[in-house]
């Protein structure tokens, strides 16, 4: 990964066989990002993605091994327990253009991806849910 700042936004290069979600956790790290916004597009050859199932408060998760245009990379920066917590979603399509998205857990690139990351001033906490008892963890702005 390499990346350059403008302001308070930065723009990533993430290259072929790196992982994205480690590779924005080491940015949020080197740099202190304690809010920030994530968006970006690639192309990638693995991705576990899927949806988080309230009722059994479990992520339901699918794995991709082959090409995938990744079409939309959104997500945010937060932190819990002092450490960067990232929420990210994705959609990627295969080579028949069949989209396929949900809950970013891995996406290792297989061509490049260019995503940007744009610090907000301040901090966002994240906190087990107990309002509505999902099992997720939730903004915390105290």
């Amino acid at each position: 990964m390499q990346y350059k700042k403008f302001g308070n936004v930065y723009a990533l290069r993430v290259d072929r066989g790196e992982e994205v979600m480690s590779c924005l956790e080491s940015l949020a790290e080197q740099e202190k990002i304690t809010a920030g916004k994530i968006e970006g597009l690639g192309a990638a050859d693995y991705m576990k993605a899927g949806l988080y199932d309230v009722t059994k408060q479990e992520f339901i998760c699918r794995e991709f091994n082959e090409p995938l245009e990744v079409t939309a990379l959104i997500g945010n920066i937060s932190v819990m327990d002092g450490k960067p917590y990232l929420h990210v979603h994705v959609t990627a399509a295969d080579s028949s253009q069949h989209a396929f998205g949900g809950h970013l857990k891995e996406l290792r690139i297989g061509g490049t991806a260019e995503i940007f990351v744009t610090r907000l001033d301040g901090e966002i906490g994240r906190r087990g849910d107990d309002i509505g008892n999902t099992g997720l963890n939730i903004f915390d702005f105290k």
